[in-house]
Order: structure tokens, then sequence, then C-alpha cells
């Protein structure tokens, strides 16, 4: 594979590698193959979610897509190398490759899994603070261990039980022995993100609805202009009937900004403003949170997008690359998002670092507005959103935040409001 190769070009050297046709990687991606053909001819950039699913259609990193497998190793190197204060010697860096490529790897393939493993870590205790779901899930666990534990102990301590009760004894411990079996699987499965029956009913109906869209690349060019679908995406995935209907509203929503912003002029305002939502808007005469969305969900379009009620509940999560929304409000990354809640009409920006290993920048651009739909005498309703895009390393941050209270490595931090489970390690910090 040609280091300096076009993206396009790397897609199409590897699909033939592996010996697979357009059609099949295009559907496995989630693209049209007129769309994987241009891509392949250098006719079409290709970044952002695209890409990743290109990459992992074809077993590749995307890195490896972009930059070539010795460029993709080099930039991982770097990434590590930056972790530790100015420990290694990246004058060296193309020296070590070509003298221990196998070093290289390994070393490579730990900063890599450490990250993985620090997500994880990540999501799994937002789920196990904030997540109703399982809560509800852990009590009829706990439930069905006491059941157990008071009927084992009664056959147990008891020598002279009649037959008639020992015989309903025991049908009740198989009966809860079954209760704790079942709840212990579907518990396991929703930890693990598992797509089990089970696992889908443990999950909220905003999760499943978050799950199809992302699914889809998070666009549906069914609700484009010129679609020839006119009743949209097919709904009878989404498991529940309360995802269905959380669903048909957001289709809803969609098609009103696809109206009010075609893709043609959405993308002709975007390469004139640039991803300015606030210029965008006057450029077009949108809404501004229409705008967010529409930036957000274009193909290929790498921002996250957060939306909150006057509530502060999320109600719609799309990650960027490498930062994962919260499930809850209860994360400082999501203060701009509240502080354009509390000030609607007046932009909040910042420029953010998660803390961690990896110390993930982002530029996030928050909005928010109130609406009365009821008139002057009914309730004020507000909505804000929060538009993420990740930054260069080498760009200077405001603040640096955490996914939580629990898991944050800061130990100076004046908002803390519980003890860390981790501590700041400064010889480690990028």
């Amino acid at each position: 594979m040609a280091l300096n190769a076009p993206t396009g070009s790397r897609v199409r050297e590897r699909r033939q590698a592996l010996g697979l046709r357009q059609a099949e990687v295009a559907r496995a991606a989630g693209i049209s193959a007129s769309y994987l053909n241009l891509i392949e001819h250098n006719r079409r950039r290709v970044a952002g979610e695209v890409l990743a699913r290109l990459a992992s259609a074809l077993g590749i990193e995307a890195l490896a897509l972009e930059e070539g497998a010795e460029g993709a190793l080099a930039e991982t190197l770097r990434a590590a190398a930056g972790e530790t204060e100015g420990l290694a010697e990246l004058d060296r860096l193309e020296e070590f490759i070509g003298r221990y490529p196998g070093w290289a790897q390994v070393t490579a393939g730990l900063h890599r899994r450490a990250g993985q493993l620090e997500q994880a870590v990540a999501a799994l205790n937002d789920r196990l603070a904030h997540d109703p779901h399982l809560s509800l899930a852990l009590h009829e666990v706990l439930s069905a261990v006491s059941s157990v534990r008071s009927t084992a102990a009664i056959l147990a301590e008891t020598e002279d039980i009649e037959p008639d009760w020992r015989a309903r004894f025991h049908a009740n411990l198989h009966h809860d022995s079954e209760r704790l079996a079942t709840g212990a699987e579907a518990l396991v499965a929703y930890l693990d993100g598992s797509d089990s029956e089970s696992a889908a009913g443990l999950a909220t109906p905003q999760e499943e609805l978050d799950d199809w869209l992302a699914a889809r690349g998070w666009h549906l060019p069914e609700l484009e202009e010129g679609a020839s679908d006119l009743s949209g995406p097919d709904l009878s995935g989404l498991a529940t009937a309360a995802a269905r209907s959380l669903a048909a509203g957001w289709l809803a929503e969609m098609r009103r900004d696809a109206q009010t912003l075609p893709l043609a002029a959405m993308q002709a305002a975007l390469a004139a403003c640039g991803p300015d939502p606030l210029r965008i808007a006057a450029r077009t005469g949108a809404n501004v949170l229409a705008v967010m969305r529409r930036l957000a969900l274009l193909p290929g379009a790498e921002a996250g997008l957060v939306i909150c009620d006057a509530s502060g509940a999320l109600l719609f999560r799309k990650p960027a690359p490498g930062f994962a929304p919260p499930r809850s409000g209860a994360a400082c990354a999501l203060w701009p998002l509240y502080a354009a809640l509390a000030r609607p009409m007046t932009p909040s920006a910042a420029r953010i670092e998660m803390a961690g290993r990896n110390g993930l920048r982002l530029q996030a651009f928050a909005w928010g507005e109130a609406s009365y739909p009821q008139g002057l005498g009914g309730v004020e309703l507000r909505q804000a959103a929060m538009m993420v895009t990740p930054i260069g390393r080498g760009e200077t941050t405001e603040i640096r935040v955490g996914a939580s209270c629990r898991i944050c490595p800061l130990s100076d931090c004046p908002a803390r409001r519980e003890p860390s489970i981790v501590t700041d390690r400064p010889d480690l910090r990028g």
C-alpha cells in the first residue's frame, strides 16, 4: 500500500486485497456503491464517521487509510510519547520504527488498548452511576439472591418440615434460582452492550433511537429533498413502541430541517461560512438549532451533538470521535450546554480538554432557545444544543474537564463533588 497514495486509493487497494466487491463494502459501511466508487477514484473526500465505517468494513484502522500503515504507526507512537512529557526521543522516532518494527507495533498496540480500556471504564461508570434501568436490574438480582438465601436457610436449619411444605420450598427455590439466572444474564448482556433481546429490554427508548441512528451513520438520505421514498425510513427495527414514537418525532424534525436547509444549500453555506452555526443561520435565515442539527448530521460529519430540555435531561446524544456524551447531565463536559440553557439566544463556546491519558481536545459551541407553544399565557419551553468537534493537540484549551468526578484524575479541580477512584499523574499528562 503506497504511503503517499490518496485515501480513496488506499480504500480501493485494501478492498481488492481482501477480494471484496464494491457493493459488499458499501453495504457494510452503510453507503451506496456509487458513492464508494467516487471515493475510490478520489472524487469525493472521505473523513469522519464514513471513513470509520469503511475502515471497520475493511478490517483496518481509519488512520491507516488516511496516512498509510507507517504513517498511522508513527502518529500513534507520537500520541503515546505526548503523554510522557518529554521522556521519549521523538527525533529518533523513524529510527525506532525502522530498527525495531515489532516493538514499535507492540508499543502502539498497548497505547491503543489502554485508550480503549479508559473509554470502557468511563462508559461503565456512566451506566453504574446514572442508569435507572441498571439499578432495577441490580435490584432484581439482589431480590432473587435474598429469596434463594432465605429459602435455603429454612431448608438447612429445619429438620422436621412436612413433605408438602418441603415441596413448596423446593418449588420456590427453583423459581427464585431461575429469576436469579435470568436477571444475571440480562445484567451481563447489558454491561457488555449486547444486541440480544434481554439487553434490548433494559435499554431506554432514547438509547434505542440513538443506536438505530448510529447504525445508519446519523444521516438519513430518505428525508432529503428529492428522495423517492416519501414514507421515510423503516422503524420496524426498533424493539419498543416508545422508541418508535420517539423516532417518528425525531424524523419529522429532521425532515423539517431538510426542507428548511436542503442538502445542496447547506453544503454551499458550509463552504462559504465554515462550520459556524451563527454565520450559516444569518446567511440562510434558518433557526440556529436547526443549523446545528444539520451540521452534525451531514454525511460523514465528525461533529458530535447533544440536545437537552429545560430539566437538563439529554434528548439526543451523537458522539464525536473519541468523545461519548454522558447518559445523564452530571458531567462537567456539558457545562457549555447548560450555560446556553440558562441564557437563551446567547452563544456559549469553549475549548475543553478531557482529563485522562488521551487528553482529547474539543471545540464546544452551545446555543439555547425558548418557545411558547401555548402563547403568552402558556408555559415556556427551553431547549439547548451543544456541538463538539475534535481539535488538534497543539491547540490551546480554556478548561480541563472529566467524564465524571468518580473517574476524573484532576486532583485540584475546584468543582469536584466526590473523591475520584483514580489519581492525577502529572508525569503522564499529554
